[in-house]
């Protein structure tokens, strides 16, 4: 799985990938996460130059009909998702490319890259373990499209055919949260990412609480036990005291 994602803050992703099971899983090329930004398509009068040398990219401008803040621009966006869309094709010679708008007819002894766009808005989809699952199945690369300031102009969608997601009923600074929160989520069910593929939850019977040694736990001379169920060796009541308290 290759993850592209569209952003005007590659640095933000640096800590949280490098770290853990998705820094190892990067390492062992079970996925590969690349970044784009789109400052770098800003042309026309939105590319200046100052006298003292310096360049500024200007990806944002104010929003017809009025209100607060600023949008990001159409233009560069699309330019940075299409140079990808190129990019994956270019590395891939014989592979048949096709995105979601348009269902796959490779040839003959080629194989296909199948390529999905995210744009994330709060009040689209939810994205949950079941659209991860999917995800991982269905897709070879995955474009992400993080947008800032009070959101993006809506022609991206319209001319990109975006996959519309939420992660939940708020509004976040910037989509870079959700970029993790898919790369996360997605890696996980991809097989060798975790050290036991049957370690994910959704495969297994869970629950709200989880108990490790010691047995009890003592704080303030309070004593604090495991339940005795979990201690029991009876599986059964073991899943069914987990289903309870779910």
């Amino acid at each position: 799985m290759h993850f592209h994602i569209i952003t005007l803050f590659p640095d933000m992703f640096d800590s949280y990938l490098n770290e853990s099971i998705l820094g190892k899983a990067i390492k062992n090329k079970k996925i590969k996460v690349t970044f784009v930004n789109p400052r770098k398509f800003v042309t026309g009068k939105y590319k200046k130059v100052w006298p003292d040398g310096n360049i500024s990219l200007q990806v944002d401008d104010r929003p017809y009909g009025g209100g607060p803040g600023m949008v990001m621009r159409a233009e560069p966006i699309i330019k940075a998702v299409e140079f990808t869309r190129a990019s994956i094709i270019k590395k891939h010679p014989k592979s048949s490319i096709f995105l979601e708008v348009q269902p796959p007819k490779p040839a003959r002894g080629w194989t296909s890259k199948k390529i999905l766009t995210v744009n994330f808005v709060p009040s689209a989809e939810k994205f949950d373990t079941k659209i991860a699952k999917n995800f991982s199945q269905k897709y070879t690369d995955i474009i992400m499209i993080c947008g800032r300031y009070e959101g993006i102009d809506a022609r991206v969608d319209k001319i990109l055919k975006t996959k519309k997601l939420s992660i939940g009923d708020y509004v976040l600074t910037g989509g870079e949260i959700p970029a993790m929160i898919l790369v996360d989520s997605i890696s996980r069910q991809i097989e060798g990412v975790l050290g036991n593929f049957n370690s994910r939850e959704e495969e297994r019977v869970s629950s709200s609480e989880i108990y490790t040694r010691p047995e009890i736990l003592i704080h303030n001379k309070k004593k604090y036990k495991v339940p005795p169920v979990l201690l029991s060796g009876h599986q059964k009541n073991i899943e069914d005291w987990k289903n309870k308290i779910k």
